[in-house]
């Protein structure tokens, strides 16, 4: 899908059904992968049918069920600071205690709040939203946030897993997320897209 000048496609990957987006620039051929659970299915003939160059992995924290398949990508990782050592600890990032052990290579670069992500001519804005784990971070880009597992359609992040903080993740919804605009499309790390004016209207967690 074509988008503000952008390529975006949405995979439903891994045992957790988590949503893995394919961003290119279609100008520049730069791509990267958001939450990559697993490799996607059919990515390689999108790569090659579209000119597209991985250039990179976000994750938007470091569940187990968003880092699956950064080991086997050989793209360098981003993820915010405070999440980082949970690349490398099955346990941290819970994927043993779902019976799927997960381990990731380390971080190549260490996100912080307001750091801009260059992709090709486009640019990230990262967004520190914390609550469903220390250091999950929510990804603008002209018009659209990808909010990992902070804000979904009709939910909000789980915070009873280790690290979650209920409080913090409402600040964080409440402060970074429906303060964008209502028309801003809402990409979550699980289940279907949204607006934040559909959220702010009809999520139970916030209205």
């Amino acid at each position: 899908m074509k988008r503000n000048g952008f390529f975006l496609q949405r995979f439903v990957v891994g045992p957790m059904a988590v949503n893995c987006y394919l961003l290119a620039d279609p100008a520049t051929k730069d791509a990267c992968l958001i939450d990559p659970g697993a490799v996607p299915p059919g990515i390689k003939n999108i790569l090659s049918k579209n000119g597209f160059q991985l250039r990179f992995i976000v994750n938007t924290h470091g569940h187990g069920d968003h880092i699956g398949a950064n080991a086997h990508l050989n793209l360098p990782v981003y993820i915010h600071s405070l999440d980082a050592d949970f690349l490398a600890d099955a346990g941290k990032n819970l994927s043993s205690a779902f019976f799927f052990r997960v381990t990731s290579p380390e971080a190549s670069k260490l996100l912080e709040d307001g750091d801009r992500i260059a992709l090709g001519g486009l640019e990230l804005e990262v967004l520190h939203t914390p609550g469903h784990t220390p250091g999950s971070v929510s990804l603008k880009i002209d018009g659209v946030v990808f909010t990992g597992d902070a804000l979904f359609a009709g939910g909000i992040g789980r915070t009873d897993f280790p690290y979650g903080d209920e409080e913090v993740l409402m600040k964080s919804i409440s402060q970074r997320l429906l303060t964008l605009g209502d028309g801003t499309v809402i990409y979550p790390g699980h289940g279907e897209p949204s607006t934040i004016g559909e959220e702010k209207r009809s999520n139970p967690f916030i209205t």
